[in-house]
C-alpha cells in the first residue's frame, strides 16, 4: 500500500505595525529593532517619531519578532506600552531604519548611564581605538540627559555639536549593524574632547595626598584618597564640611568588599547602569573623618571612563582581565559645591572657585549642559529608595496612570526640585538644594525652563506650597501661570499616593521636620486623609513641643532638649540636667519668661530626644543628630507605657521623662526611641484608619530606614497595606510630585 507524501503546512505571512511608548529613543532601539528583523528574515521599517517608535515587520516569524522584542531589550530601553496593529503585506523583503519623522516633541531623553562592559572592554583593549580614551560610549552607555539641550535628540542638539566625526567614528555612527549607531556623543582621540591632564597626573597627586576636582558627567567631583586621614580632613575644612559623611568611590565590585558588607540587593543596585550611591554597612576600615559615627557608608562604583582609568593607574595600569579585582584604593568622591552652592559644571567657574580647595583642577571640552549630582539610595522594606534621585534617573518620568493637564509644580524651598507633568507623565528634574543660596536659586530657574522647553509643553497652573515666604512660592507666582497652593504635608502623602499609582481619597501620614500648617502652626508629624478632589483633613497629630528659636531649633538640638522639659512641667531641671552646657541656663531662662510657638514635627521630636541622650551639639547638617541615634541601633525595643494616645494625638511625653530620669547609655536610648515611636506612632495611625485600606508614608523622618521598615511591617501585621517612597525621595525632594498630582486633580474636577 502507498502512502502520499505529507503536504509541506503553508507559512502564512503577515505584517504588523508596532507603535512603541516609552525609554526608546537614544537607547540603540532602531539597531536592535534591525537585529532582530535580519534574525527572523523580516521586512519592513522602523522609525522614531513625536510620540516614540513605529514600526512595521513583515514575514513569517512576526508573531516570534513580538515575543523577542519584549523579552531583549536594550538595557537602557524600557517599554511603557506597546500598540500592535494587524496590516496589508506591502511585500517588503529588507528591513530599514527610516529617519525621524517630524511633529510636537513628545519623546523623551533617557538618562546618563554608567559606561557598559563592552565599552570597557574597548577602553583597555589595545588593539581598540579607544584604547584608554576617557568619553568612550555607546548606545548602551554614557552621557545623555546631562549634555542634551533640546529635542530631538540627536548630536546637533548636544554639547558633542562642536565635535566633527572623524572617519571611524562617522561610519561607526551610520552602520545600523553597529554597537555605536546613533550613539550622539560618540568621539574617540582622533575626533572628541580631551582631559586637560592625564589619568597618571591626576592619580599621582592623589596618592600625594592632594585633593582634585575632576570634571565628569554631571560636573565636578572633589576627590582625594579616602584612606589618607589628612587629605579628607583637610577636604572637610576647605569645603566646610564639618561632619557631613563623604561617599567613596570603589574601583569595581570586588572592591566594595573591602571597606563595606554590601547585601546581594545593595551589591546589584550598585551595578544597575544608574550607578548610584547605595548606603551599606561600613566595615570601618577608613579614617572616622569619612562618615563620623555612622554605621553605614555611602559607596558607589566607577561610572565614568576616566574614573576607570584612575583606577587603572592606581593599580599599576593592569591589563584588561585584570580590571575586576579588588583594589584597596577609594576614593572620596563629593560634590565640587562650595559654602552650599549649586554643582559646578562650566571650567572657567571651577577654576575660580575651586581655587582654595582643590590642589589640581581637571577639565575637559565637552561642556556639561545640566548639573546633576550623583543618586543616593538604600533598601528600604525589600525595595531601593531614593535619598537624593538625581544622575542615572532623571530624567525618567513617573507614569500617573492617567493623561491630565500640564503643570509646573515648584516644591518646597529645601532639597529643591520642580515637576512638570506632561498627559499621563510626571518629569521630575534632578536635585536642585536649598534655594537660600542665590546660586542654587538660579540653577533652579534654569532647571524649570530646560525642563519646560525639552518637554514643549506650556502649564495650564503653577503649584506651590502654603508657605509665602519659600522661593519656590515666589517662582510659582512670578511663572505667569495661575497659582495652585498646597498644604506642605498634604503634597507628601499626595507623592506617595502619585508614585504608586492611587487616585482618589487616601489615608497617610507626613512625618518630617517642618511645614506650615492651615492654621498657620508648624506641623511636622500629621495624620491626613485627602479627599481625591485636592483637599484634605487634618484627623490628628503628634503632640506638639515649643519651637523656641524658630529654624535655630532644627539647628540645636539643646532647645528641644529644653523644650521638652518644658512640656513635662519640668522646666526648673533643665540647666540642671544640662549642667556641660553653658548656655543651657540662660536659655530655660528665656523659655520661662516668653511663650514660644508650637511644632508637631516629628523632626523635632527626634532632635528632643538627641539632646536628652547626649547629641545636644549644634548640627553641622539636617538630621545629623537623629542619624547617629539611627546608626547605633541594633534591635529597637519599646518602652512600656513610653507613650499615650487621646483624640487623635500620639503623645511621647513619658519616653521623654524616661530619658530623663534614668539617662539610659546612647545605644539604649536610641533603641527605645525608635522602638517606642513604632509602636505609637503604628497605634496612632491605625486609630483613624479604616479596616484594610493603603497607608502613605511619607516626610523627611521616613529616610530613617529603621522607622520606615519596621512602622510598614508593624501596618501590615495589622492588616493594612503600607506605601512608601520608592520613584522619588519620601522628603521634600519629593514634594513637587505631589503638588503636581494635587493639581492635575483640581484642574481636573473643573
Amino acid at each position: 500500500m502507498m502512502h502520499a507524501a505529507p503536504a509541506e503546512a503553508k507559512t502564512e505571512m503577515t505584517r504588523l505595525r508596532l507603535r512603541l511608548r516609552g525609554a526608546v529613543q537614544g537607547v540603540g532601539f532602531r539597531p536592535f529593532a534591525f537585529g532582530l528583523a535580519a534574525r527572523y528574515g523580516l521586512g519592513g521599517f522602523v522609525r522614531n517619531d513625536a510620540q516614540g517608535v513605529t514600526l512595521e515587520v513583515e514575514g513569517a516569524e512576526t508573531a516570534n519578532y513580538v515575543a523577542a522584542l519584549r523579552r531583549e531589550l536594550p538595557p537602557l530601553a524600557r517599554l511603557d506600552a506597546m500598540e500592535i496593529e494587524p496590516v496589508a503585506l506591502r511585500g517588503d523583503k529588507n528591513f530599514v531604519i527610516e529617519s525621524t519623522r517630524s511633529g510636537p516633541a513628545r519623546t523623551r531623553i533617557p538618562a546618563d548611564a554608567a559606561t557598559c562592559e563592552k565599552c570597557l572592554d574597548d577602553l583597555f583593549d589595545p588593539s581598540s581605538r579607544f584604547h584608554l580614551y576617557p568619553f568612550v560610549n555607546c548606545t548602551h552607555c554614557g552621557p545623555r540627559y546631562t549634555l542634551t539641550r533640546r529635542l530631538p535628540y540627536d548630536r546637533a542638539q548636544t554639547s558633542m555639536a562642536g565635535f566633527q566625526f572623524c572617519a571611524d567614528c562617522g561610519r561607526d555612527y551610520a552602520d545600523p549593524a553597529n554597537r555605536r549607531f546613533h550613539a550622539e556623543p560618540i568621539a574617540c582621540p582622533r575626533c572628541g574632547p580631551r582631559l586637560s591632564h592625564s589619568p597618571m597626573e591626576i592619580t599621582s597627586a592623589l596618592r600625594a595626598g592632594k585633593i582634585v576636582a575632576l570634571k565628569g558627567i554631571g560636573g565636578f567631583h572633589l576627590l582625594c584618597d579616602a584612606s589618607n586621614a589628612g587629605s579628607v580632613t583637610r577636604l572637610r575644612a576647605r569645603k566646610n564640611r564639618e561632619a557631613k559623611p563623604f561617599a567613596i568611590m570603589v574601583a569595581n565590585e570586588a572592591s566594595v568588599a573591602l571597606f563595606a558588607k554590601p547585601r546581594a540587593d545593595e551589591l546589584e543596585l550598585l551595578r544597575s547602569p544608574a550607578h548610584p550611591i547605595v548606603l551599606v554597612e561600613s566595615l570601618r576600615k577608613l579614617p572616622d573623618a569619612v562618615a563620623p559615627g555612622m554605621a553605614r557608608l555611602g559607596v558607589m562604583l566607577a561610572y565614568a571612563p576616566v574614573h576607570h582609568l584612575l583606577f587603572h593607574a592606581a593599580g599599576g595600569a593592569r591589563q584588561i582581565h585584570e580590571r575586576n579585582l579588588a583594589q584597596d584604593f577609594a576614593l572620596v568622591a563629593t560634590s565640587a559645591n562650595p559654602g552650599g552652592a549649586p554643582l559646578i559644571k562650566d571650567n572657567a567657574e571651577a577654576r575660580e572657585k575651586l581655587a582654595d580647595i582643590a590642589d589640581l583642577v581637571v577639565t575637559h571640552d565637552r561642556d556639561i549642559v545640566v548639573r546633576a549630582d550623583d543618586s543616593v539610595m538604600q533598601f528600604v522594606d525589600g525595595a531601593p529608595a531614593f535619598l537624593r534621585r538625581a544622575r542615572g534617573f532623571v530624567p525618567e518620568p513617573i507614569d500617573l496612570g492617567a493623561d491630565g493637564p500640564s503643570v509646573l509644580a515648584c516644591g518646597g524651598h529645601l532639597k529643591a526640585t520642580l515637576t512638570v507633568t506632561r498627559g499621563r507623565e510626571a518629569f521630575v528634574c534632578q536635585h536642585v538644594g536649598d534655594l537660600s543660596d542665590a546660586e542654587t536659586f538660579r540653577f533652579y530657574g534654569e532647571s524649570a525652563a530646560h525642563l519646560l522647553r525639552l518637554l514643549d509643553v506650556k502649564p495650564e497652573a503653577a503649584a506651590c506650597d502654603l508657605h509665602p515666604d519659600y522661593l519656590s512660592t515666589r517662582f510659582a507666582e512670578q511663572s505667569g501661570a495661575p497659582v495652585l497652593r498646597f498644604q506642605h504635608h498634604a503634597a507628601h502623602v499626595a507623592a506617595i499616593g502619585a508614585e504608586h499609582g492611587v487616585t482618589g481619597a487616601l489615608y497617610g501620614a507626613a512625618l518630617d521636620g517642618h511645614g506650615l500648617g492651615e492654621d498657620g502652626g508648624n506641623w511636622g508629624g500629621e495624620a491626613l486623609r485627602l479627599d481625591g478632589r485636592g483637599g484634605f483633613a487634618r484627623l490628628g497629630h503628634v503632640a506638639p513641643l515649643a519651637l523656641f528659636g524658630g529654624d535655630r531649633a532644627a539647628r540645636e538640638p539643646l532647645r528641644m532638649g529644653i523644650a521638652a522639659f518644658a512640656a513635662l512641667g519640668r522646666l526648673d531641671e533643665a540647666a540642671g540636667y544640662f549642667a556641660g552646657k553653658a548656655e543651657a541656663a540662660q536659655l530655660a531662662k528665656i523659655f520661662a519668661a516668653r511663650l514660644a510657638p508650637a511644632t508637631t514635627s516629628l523632626g523635632r521630636l527626634f532632635d528632643a530626644a538627641s539632646a536628652l541622650l547626649g547629641f545636644a551639639e549644634r548640627q553641622d547638617f539636617e538630621g545629623q543628630a537623629a542619624m547617629r541615634l539611627e546608626s547605633l541601633v541594633r534591635a529597637p525595643h519599646a518602652l512600656h507605657g513610653g507613650y499615650v494616645l487621646r483624640a487623635a494625638i500620639v503623645d511621647f511625653a513619658p519616653l521623654l521623662a524616661h530619658f530623663i530620669d534614668a539617662r539610659p547609655d546612647a545605644r539604649d536610648g536610641a533603641e527605645l526611641l525608635h522602638g517606642t515611636l513604632i509602636e505609637g506612632l503604628g497605634a496612632w495611625l491605625a486609630a483613624s484608619a479604616k479596616p484594610g485600606e493603603k497607608i502613605a508614608l511619607g516626610g523627611g523622618c521616613l529616610m530613617n530606614r529603621i522607622l520606615a521598615e519596621d512602622l510598614a511591617g508593624l501596618l501590615r501585621d495589622k492588616g493594612f497595606t503600607p506605601l512608601l517612597a520608592q520613584k522619588m525621595p519620601p522628603n521634600d525632594g519629593g514634594l513637587s510630585l505631589g503638588q503636581a498630582a494635587l493639581a492635575r486633580t483640581v484642574l481636573m474636577a473643573g
